[in-house]
């Protein structure tokens, strides 16, 4: 009998903390969608390394696809890496200089920060991925964020 009940009390358990370690692995995610098909949720189980942190993909065939050509994915990977909160902006990824809290941008769900309104302003008239490019591009992205060092 108390083997029985120490059995109901572990599936209890089980079935109260699962849930919540399944919304911890999703939340770290912050919404990301996959790098190659942005129209479906990233997985947390569904990655690669990139920068000393992780990309995440929506199955087994997209890290394969984009293995093939990183260089075409290089901006939607950095942004994903300040997306889900691995890389934090340090200074202004167009002059590399400090940021002015006062100039924000919201691209495509990152709050990214400039110096001033000119560099603001640039990003503001860009349309589409040519704002992620401006701010996440290679070279834009060294200027402006750092990854975060893994625990």
């Amino acid at each position: 009998m108390k083997t029985n009940s120490a059995l109901l009390v572990l599936a209890l358990l089980t079935s109260i903390m699962l849930p919540g370690f399944a919304a911890d692995e999703k939340d770290k995610l912050n919404g990301a969608k996959c790098l190659l098909a942005a129209k479906n949720p990233a997985k947390a189980d569904k990655f690669v390394e990139y920068r000393g942190a992780k990309i995440y993909f929506c199955c087994d065939n997209c890290p394969k696809a984009y293995e093939k050509d990183k260089a075409k994915f290089a901006t939607k990977a950095n942004h994903q890496l300040a997306l889900t909160g691995q890389a934090k902006q340090e200074k202004c990824p167009l002059s590399g200089q400090a940021v002015d809290k006062g100039q924000t941008v919201d691209i495509a769900n990152v709050k990214v920060s400039f110096c001033c309104g000119d560099c603001k302003g640039q990003v503001e008239k860009a349309e589409g991925d040519a704002k992620l490019e401006l701010a996440f591009a290679d070279k834009a992205f060294d200027k402006g964020f750092k990854v975060e060092k893994k625990k």
